[in-house]
């Protein structure tokens, strides 16, 4: 029984990606939603780099991680989105083993490094505000870098052991995979192996990752608040509160499309497909209009790279 397991997990050397199920005229609508959205995260993200890497005023801590956070956003959109839009128009909706497992290696590697980036952006925030004197010792050039390789590393072991799990499963059923990108929970539903060990180890894993970065999330602005809340005059607390407003936002769409996913069952894989838009199209979209919008030094920044290119504006 062993052997003939192992042996129709091997003859599976493509997967189906079965999309949106929907109408031919709603399928060129979604394309086109997919083709703007996509083509904004990388104007956006691409922006934001060449910003933080030309101006030298935004050589600091919080830029060094936010220009970080566009690299990964650009990165893993760039995993999903160009595959999804050929589905839309292929007939022919075929992903190799190989494929499908580069997917999500890459996608798990980035969306969790994107989790610890985070918490480490919180931590930035909390001793900007709280130890504003000690700022620059604290948050150190050396520091900054480990704790952005540490988020790259943890992602990337958190991707090799996910990886691993699901593509040590059977699939002598079904090759349809009910989504848009190849993702742990939809390949299981198409195994044939016993799910019971697999999802103990995913929901370890997931609880491993998420539950740190939350805490360091919520911790470091516990601290925030009550410093902020500690300042006298009105206009201070309103400054401080704007330095951190904008990573709030980007944790609290992350993080609400990720539970929201997660949360829904099984016999709801449409409802699931729409969570995951979220996290890996609209996040990446939003990031850098967040942090443009909502932030002084990157609109200056931005207008004075935007004259250097045209000296007329």
């Amino acid at each position: 029984m062993g052997d003939r397991g192992i042996d129709n997990h091997s003859e599976v050397t493509d997967f189906i990606l079965v999309g949106f199920r929907v109408h031919q005229e709603l399928r060129i609508l979604l394309f086109l939603i997919f083709l703007l959205v996509y083509a904004m995260i990388l104007v956006g993200n691409v922006g934001m780099m060449t910003i933080i890497m030309t101006d030298p005023r935004l050589n600091t801590p919080m830029y060094f991680f936010l220009g970080n956070l566009s690299f990964i956003d650009l990165f893993y959109s760039s995993v999903i989105a160009p595959k999804a839009m050929i589905n839309f128009w292929s007939e022919n909706k075929s992903v190799s083993l190989a494929g499908c497992v580069t997917q999500l290696f890459l996608f798990a590697l980035f969306i969790v490094a994107e989790g610890f980036l985070l918490a480490a952006m919180a931590y930035d925030r909390f001793i900007a505000i709280c130890n504003p004197l000690l700022y620059s010792v604290q948050m150190s050039a050396r520091l900054c870098t480990q704790l952005v390789a540490g988020s790259y590393l943890c992602g990337c072991i958190s991707s090799v052991l996910q990886t691993s799990i699901t593509f040590t499963l059977s699939f002598c059923g079904s090759r349809a995979i009910d989504h848009f990108y190849c993702d742990t929970r939809p390949l299981q539903r198409i195994s044939c192996s016993d799910l019971v060990i697999s999802r103990m180890i995913s929901i370890s894993l997931s609880s491993i990752i998420i539950l740190p970065t939350i805490i360091v999330i919520i911790i470091s602005y516990l601290y925030i608040v009550s410093t902020v809340l500690k300042i006298r005059s009105s206009e201070g607390r309103k400054k401080a509160f704007s330095t951190c407003s904008s990573h709030l936002g980007v944790v609290s769409v992350l993080y609400g499309a990720v539970f929201f996913m997660y949360l829904t069952p099984d016999r709801f894989p449409e409802l699931s497909k729409v969570a995951s838009l979220c996290y890996t199209l609209v996040t990446p979209m939003l990031n850098p209009l967040i942090y443009s919008l909502r932030n002084k030094d990157v609109k200056e920044a931005l207008k004075k790279l935007l004259e250097k290119k045209n000296p007329k504006i």
